[in-house]
């Protein structure tokens, strides 16, 4: 007894039946790599429209500091903020929450990763290691400050030639360090 027959094959068919209907799985596979390709090649960018993000505008909090609050500045990108943040206030999550400066990234939030790595005054730090309050007049330096005159950075440019974004979460947590090295090499 035969629980499987092959399909009919007729001697004068030039053409074999699967290779004119595809199975399902090979539709749905060929039919999603279309439309990916369809849509990555749309954020592919020109030549001409490989630069910088403008600048965050600067914040400034007229109130006095609620209860549990305390007013700093935060000289960020060159740009002094004055804001009012609760004391426990980590330095990554004022720069991405309060300030909108969303390239440096979030990971781990434990200091293990480096996606949170910006530069306190020249230094390269985990900022979700870093109480905001404590940085009361230092000057902090994340992704987006990198840029000068909206022309990336030599370290930028470097990752964006060779291809070295990946998915790009990390990145920037990658070239502040990067940078920070270069810098101290130039003193």
């Amino acid at each position: 007894m035969t629980l499987m027959s092959e399909p009919k094959k007729h001697k004068d068919s030039a053409v074999d039946s699967s290779a004119v209907q595809p199975s399902r799985r090979n539709f749905l596979k060929f039919g999603a790599s279309g439309i990916a390709a369809a849509t990555l090649s749309a954020w592919i960018p020109s030549e001409g429209m490989l630069q910088a993000a403008p600048a965050a505008p600067v914040i400034e909090d007229s109130d006095a500091p609620a209860a549990g609050e305390q007013r700093i500045q935060l000289k960020v990108n060159g740009q002094v903020h004055t804001l009012n943040v609760p004391a426990n206030a980590v330095l990554l999550d004022v720069l991405r929450d309060r300030l909108q400066l969303t390239g440096t990234k979030k990971g781990c939030d434990h200091g293990q990763c480096g996606a949170c790595t910006l530069l306190v005054n020249g230094v390269a730090i985990n900022s979700c290691l870093s109480i905001a309050v404590q940085h009361q007049g230092d000057s902090i330096t994340t992704i987006e400050g990198l840029a000068e005159n909206g022309k990336l950075h030599p370290v930028q440019e470097a990752f964006w030639e060779h291809d070295a974004y990946q998915c790009g979460y990390c990145r920037s947590g990658q070239m502040m360090p990067i940078n920070a090295v270069i810098a101290g090499l130039d003193r």
